[in-house]
């Protein structure tokens, strides 16, 4: 009788919107360090199903879901002022790309959002691969 319960429950389950996802990022964005996300000021945070057709040409990406996420504008290490007309930083989350990749890893669906999200972020910092990791598990201990 359970298990019918379960069924009945994932039959009535619809995709994750890109309002989801935009609200799983806000969420991951609002647990990271403070001094972090104070870094970040101006950052804007995008979510689309797909990168573009440039995007997939820049970055030789053999599928449109070979790119889980984006971080276009200027880094922190490219230090100068802005330009007249210059566009705001920017995270680009790509719904579709981030989907497939939950479907075929066991994680939540709210640690790959923040993953991703962390990892282009970091790109914005010009952060290594070992400091995102620990942004990562200090996010997580502040949501348990």
């Amino acid at each position: 009788m359970a298990r019918l319960l379960q069924i009945a429950d994932w039959e009535a389950l619809e995709a994750p919107s890109l309002e989801d996802i935009d609200r799983l990022a806000r969420k991951a964005f609002s647990d990271l360090p403070t001094d972090f996300r104070n870094l970040c000021d101006g950052l804007v945070i995008a979510v689309e199903d797909f990168p573009s057709e440039d995007v997939l040409e820049e970055m030789n990406a053999e599928t449109e879901f070979d790119i889980l996420g984006l971080f276009t504008g200027r880094g922190l290490t490219q230090a100068g002022t802005g330009y007249t007309g210059e566009m705001p930083n920017m995270i680009h989350l790509y719904r579709r790309p981030i989907l497939d990749y939950w479907a075929e890893h066991e994680e939540s669906l709210g640690s790959v959002v923040t993953h991703v999200l962390v990892h282009e972020i970091g790109h914005h910092f010009g952060l290594s691969d070992d400091d995102m990791e620990k942004i990562e598990t200090e996010a997580a201990t502040s949501q348990a």
